[in-house]
């Protein structure tokens, strides 16, 4: 599937074969995990088996994450968008559409993860007709809690994931 937004600085597209290498440089990063349950990839192969199965949500599941491009260098920044979850269960829900993010650690503070993640609400309740929305955070993610409340999301509850076994924050957004 092809998928092109734009952003005022941004370009959130499908992710692709060729983002390989910032796939990586991405999910090996230890910072980037901090709130992820501190497992980061070790080998490249492990981050490519992350891309073949976005690129298999596409298909089976019509979305997956975007890579987020920025668009005054042509970088890649990370991935955000929309998701169908349908592996497990969070917070009691077993089958859930969530917004998601996650951003190299030069790019974190420039407001993209907001600006990425208004983009893909909008696309999943304006194209994809969805009612709602949801989104987790770890409970310590400070930075990330205030993107997906300046997203637009509600915080509705803490709980324990006994899947990511972490303690996680439950946020939820409904179609306007």
């Amino acid at each position: 599937m092809k998928f092109h937004i734009e952003t005022e600085r941004l370009i959130l597209r499908d992710l692709r074969k060729t983002d390989l290498e910032g796939m990586f440089e991405l999910d090996s990063d230890p910072e980037v995990h901090k709130y992820l349950g501190n497992n980061p990839v070790k080998a490249i192969e492990e981050s490519e088996k992350i891309l073949e199965s976005v690129l298999t949500q596409y298909e089976d599941r019509g979305i997956g994450r975007f890579a987020i491009i920025e668009k005054s260098s042509g970088d890649f920044v990370g991935w955000s968008g929309i998701r169908l979850n349908t592996e497990y269960s969070m917070n009691g829900f077993t089958k859930y559409y969530d917004v998601g993010y996650r951003l190299l650690k030069r790019f974190w503070g420039n407001g993209y993860a907001t600006e990425s993640g208004k983009a893909s609400v909008e696309y999943a309740f304006k194209t994809m007709k969805l009612p709602e929305i949801f989104a987790t955070t770890e409970i310590g993610n400070e930075a990330s809690h205030q993107a997906l409340l300046k997203i637009g999301l509600h915080y509705v509850e803490d709980f324990y994931s006994e899947q990511e076994q972490l303690n996680l924050r439950w946020y939820k957004m409904e179609s306007p």
